[in-house]
């Protein structure tokens, strides 16, 4: 028998691999996981934990918890849950899984101890209790079922949403599916760890609270967890019971943010580099090492991560650790990073004679400092023998001699270096050389991060290069000769040629007005064709403070001065040119924070262009920064940071891009001194963007062989009937997506025009809007397209046609009436079933029959996508379906009730039938139930409809109106979900 790949499949695939790496799991065979742990443990559905295994488990671990007080612990710990704000109560229980809740115990003689009671033994995991269930239902405010759901104890930890993508869905749609179950049942996630988020082919990551940009992929794993399945190994590595417990005790942060907490926890190299270092630490072999991670994998975190691990676990006895930083806006960032987290035991040198002090008392803590503060520490005055140093941009701490001085001050430490960018100048002793520096004999780094991985990963993006160095100039040559010989007369020939060789460099050539002029025709023109149409905004990098000044004035002369910044530092020796950019550190900072806002975030207007001299190179983290214009000569690890200014990921950038006018790119084997990856992934020919962008046209142009590419409405109503079904409505979705990225990124390129690949774009844009407008009754979907992408829809696509041809209506009888207008039945189909979805998703807790209905839609879409019926049978299918849904508003009209009564009323006479005794009794049931509801349920303040009193209250109605009043108790008996869809009946008709 063939079997159609569905959810379904990746859910008991994922299952088997996690029985695999020893969870005891529920639900391979397809049936619903959940309910044998409901079953075991009694749970009712709006409840989030197992209690009864959670208690059980308590008294396993804790001797003074006896099964005589157990009850009264849990009692406690439920209230743990009740918290108005999502990461409020995260922050909160996850100190009770991590430190245990204090309890009052009575004591044989009578007092009473206090102790902490343990929810998670880490010392000893094989004695927790590890659940991987399917389908865990919970039923509040409204009803969510995520797909598996990872339980310790008891407790989730861990929820999963899986797609197909041979159903048309794919990791982005879990991903929009979590959040929305964070908003509807927050409770749930209190307890929660992280969530994961996973398609047919790719996983992805985040902690609970995270925004879809921080869920992240796992592409690492320990020898034993390899596997040639990328999503098979990410499971393996990330989900194996010893990986949750470490995750959750060692490497869990909550940042204070302005716009709200924020819980972190680690990508996975953060995590296997700290791992290495705590290794090395334990075993005491070597006392260096090197950890080489790419700019932008967040090598700041990694250092926290494991100055925590050092400070908090039984790795060395009572560590001293110091982050070491070379600036002190690295320091100011780094100090405010710490005064913003969840890490206790930091303090900072505040001066040298402080550090010194710090450095004799050898405390137990971390201490965040800067290297030019150990240039008058006194040496051999280490008062740990237990010293643990990471140094932060470790190659530019050889220079001068305070890595002597810091060697001198700490000699027997342990000292691990951090970098993206190692320095390899030479192989004698005196040349700088970070692999030497840090690094064993023998061993090149401890842990690396590569370029190519972080672009992989999409935590950088790629950078494309243009070189613009060979300008053609103007030049009266008499003129300048004449001038020449009048300036230098006095000199010899070979004393001219002597001076010229000395004194014209690149910094002379970037002071000469023509050259200038020219240049700033340049970055005007690029700026306004591709970097500000999409609200990117550019940094102008040069050589000297008088070239920065020039640019400055001819660009404020152009784009005026609310568009453009400049900054350097000047002297009032400085010559008027110079000393008019001046701007003092604070004057800085309000720049450089107005500019990496958009007009809208700052409710003004924002600088656009950044012109600086020995500015922001490092330590400048900007996603709205995508071009770079260089005119300064920059090699081996400056030019590395310069290119990490431009690869941050910003929502729609597809890449970061160096305009290069002083040619650095031309050789960049000699730019760039690294192994070949690094030079192959660290910037790239812009042409390889436009091949790429060539290559995705005639993809997509693929999926449509053999329908006419012209401007007919009948060209276009075949090309949406070709994309409306699997499987090319999932490869036009993700092709165009892409598509439209990388045109936005090379637009304009007089090749797009001249080669005829403008066209095609236009023809598959007016496509897209015609198939967003059948498949998500969006009336404008032209407002989601990038701007270059808007303007060629309003230039060459006729809006009105394309609404008449492909017309959205409400579900209601005129749109059963108005679709038969359609003779296409795969567009038909998709219409349809994309209303009767939205009818019904904030319908299906309201009413017994939207439920089985909305069952029914998923079960037809999938067999229309599977292949297992055709068109035709779909659209009558969904046709049926959404006849019956108009008719429940129908029927309760009919019978006089208003929702919630015709909900009961409907579950009793045709869910429950045979425990009834007439419609007339479940009727009178059903009115009784709703008026004590009205009466006694307080609905007038937010939060009523998840407050633990209002769902107590309720089920006390149901036992009085059923059990006393009805004789009417074995329907609780005989079906333990019946109270809960009561309770759902009310509240949701009442919300």
């Amino acid at each position: 028998m063939v079997s159609i790949p569905s959810e379904g499949g990746v859910e008991r695939s994922l299952l088997s691999w996690l029985d695999g790496v020893g969870w005891e799991t529920h639900g391979q065979d397809g049936e619903r996981g959940a309910n044998v742990l409901d079953e075991n443990y009694e749970r009712d559905s709006h409840e989030v934990i197992y209690w009864n295994l959670l208690a059980e488990q308590v008294v396993t671990l804790n001797e003074e918890v006896t099964e005589d007080n157990v009850e009264k612990f849990v009692s406690s710990l439920r209230r743990d849950l009740d918290a108005e704000n999502l990461m409020d109560g995260n922050c909160a229980f996850h100190q009770l899984l991590t430190k245990g809740k204090t309890f009052t115990v009575q004591r044989d003689d009578g007092a009473t101890d206090t102790i902490y009671v343990d929810l998670i033994d880490y010392e000893n995991p094989e004695n927790n209790r590890f659940h991987a269930v399917n389908q865990f239902s919970v039923s509040r405010e409204t009803t969510i079922r995520p797909d598996v759901s990872l339980f310790v104890n008891g407790l989730p930890l861990v929820t999963m949403e899986l797609k197909s993508q041979a159903q048309d869905n794919d990791w982005h749609d879990a991903v929009s599916d979590l959040l929305a179950y964070q908003e509807d049942v927050p409770r749930l996630f209190v307890p929660g760890l992280f969530n994961i988020a996973a398609d047919t082919m790719e996983l992805r990551y985040g902690a609970v609270g995270a925004p879809k940009e921080f869920y992240e992929p796992w592409n690492d794993a320990p020898a034993e967890y390899e596997d040639d399945n990328a999503m098979r190994q990410a499971i393996k590595a990330l989900c194996n019971p010893n990986s949750i417990l470490d995750l959750l005790k060692n490497f869990v942060f909550y940042e204070r943010r302005a716009g709200g907490d924020a819980k972190i926890v680690p990508r996975y190299m953060q995590y296997y580099a700290v791992n290495r270092i705590l290794d090395r630490v334990r075993e005491g072999i070597h006392k260096r090492g090197l950890i080489w991670h790419t700019q932008g994998s967040g090598k700041s975190f990694t250092m926290l991560y494991a100055a925590e691990n050092l400070l908090s676990r039984d790795v060395a006895r009572n560590p001293q650790v110091f982050i070491i930083v070379d600036t002190d806006k690295l320091n100011s960032q780094m100090r405010d990073q710490l005064a913003n987290l969840s890490l206790e035991q930091w303090t900072e040198a505040e001066s040298i004679d402080h550090l010194q002090q710090l450095i004799e008392d050898g405390q137990s803590e971390l201490v965040l400092t800067t290297i030019q503060k150990f240039e008058d520490v006194d040496p051999d005055t280490q008062g740990n023998d237990e010293v643990i140093v990471m140094s932060d941009e470790a190659h530019r701490f050889m220079e001068a001699d305070l890595g002597s001085r810091l060697d001198a001050a700490l000699p027997d430490c342990y000292h691990f270096g951090f970098t993206g960018t190692p320095v390899r100048e030479g192989e004698r002793h005196e040349d700088r050389n970070t692999f030497r520096e840090f690094s064993p004999e023998g061993e090149d780094y401890l842990h690396r991060y590569s370029v190519k991985q972080g672009i992989d990963d999409g935590l950088i993006l790629p950078v494309f290069f243009e070189l613009r160095h060979e300008m053609e100039w103007e030049i009266d040559e008499a003129g300048l000769d004449e001038e020449f010989e009048q300036e230098f007369r006095g000199m010899s020939t070979d004393e001219k040629r002597e001076f010229i060789r000395d004194t014209v460099n690149a910094t002379t050539l970037a002071e000469i007005e023509p050259r200038v002029e020219r240049a700033v025709e340049e970055i005007d023109t690029h700026y306004d064709e591709h970097v500000a149409p999409n609200g990117w905004k550019g940094m102008v990098v040069t050589p000297s403070r008088r070239s920065a000044a020039m640019y400055g004035e001819r660009l404020i002369g152009l784009r005026g001065e609310d568009e453009v910044e400049v900054l350097y530092t000047a002297t009032k020796d400085d010559p008027d040119l110079i000393q008019q950019f001046h701007t003092d550190s604070e004057e800085r900072e309000s720049i450089v924070k107005a500019f990496k806002k958009t007009d809208e975030e700052a409710g003004e207007e924002t600088p656009k262009l950044l012109v600086v001299h020995n500015m922001l190179l490092t330590g400048f983290d900007a996603p709205i920064l995508k071009t770079m214009f260089l005119d300064r000569n920059l090699k081996n690890h400056n030019l590395m940071q310069a290119i990490a200014r431009t690869n941050r990921p910003a929502e729609g950038k597809e890449h970061g891009e160096i305009v290069d006018f002083q040619g650095v790119f031309e050789n960049i084997d000699e730019a760039l001194d690294y192994d070949a990856e690094t030079k192959a992934y660290a910037a790239r020919d812009k042409d390889e963007l436009y091949e790429d962008l060539v290559e995705q046209v005639e993809t997509v142009m693929e999926i449509f062989d053999g329908i006419p590419k012209d401007d007919t409405q009948e060209a276009a109503y075949d090309a949406v009937e070709r994309v409306s079904t699997h499987p090319e409505r999932r490869e036009f979705k993700q092709g165009f997506r892409h598509l439209q990225n990388l045109y936005e990124a090379v637009a304009p390129d007089g090749r797009l025009v001249r080669e005829g690949v403008e066209r095609k774009y236009k023809w598959l844009s007016r496509v897209h809007v015609a198939f967003k407008r059948t498949t998500s009754g969006d009336d404008d979907p032209e407002d989601d397209m990038r701007e270059k992408t808007r303007e060629i829809i309003g230039e060459n696509i006729e809006i009105g046609e394309i609404k008449r041809d492909f017309p959205t209506y409400k579900l209601g009888e005129e749109y059963l009436e108005d679709v038969e207008g359609l003779d296409n039945p795969a567009v038909k189909a998709s219409q349809i079933a994309h209303a009767t979805r939205e009818h019904l998703h904030p319908k299906e807790n309201q009413n017994p029959r939207y439920k089985r209905l909305s069952e029914r839609v998923t079960d037809i879409v999938e067999r229309w996508q599977g292949e297992e019926i055709g068109d035709p049978e779909a659209v009558e299918a969904l046709k049926s379906v959404e006849e019956q849904i108009l008719q429940v508003e129908e029927d309760a009209e009919e019978h006089g009730m208003d929702k919630a009564e015709f909900a009961i009323y409907t579950h009793l006479t045709e869910e429950t039938p045979e425990s009834i005794d007439s419609d007339e009794q479940a009727e009178t049931v059903a009115a009784e139930i709703v008026s004590a509801f009205e009466e006694r349920i307080d609905r007038g303040y937010n939060g009523w409809k998840t407050n633990q009193q209002t769902i107590a209250e309720i089920e006390r109605i149901l036992l009085d109106v059923l059990v006393v009043d009805h004789d009417l108790g074995h329907l609780i008996h005989e079906d333990e979900g019946f109270v809960d869809a009561m309770r759902d009946y009310l509240i949701q008709n009442h919300a």
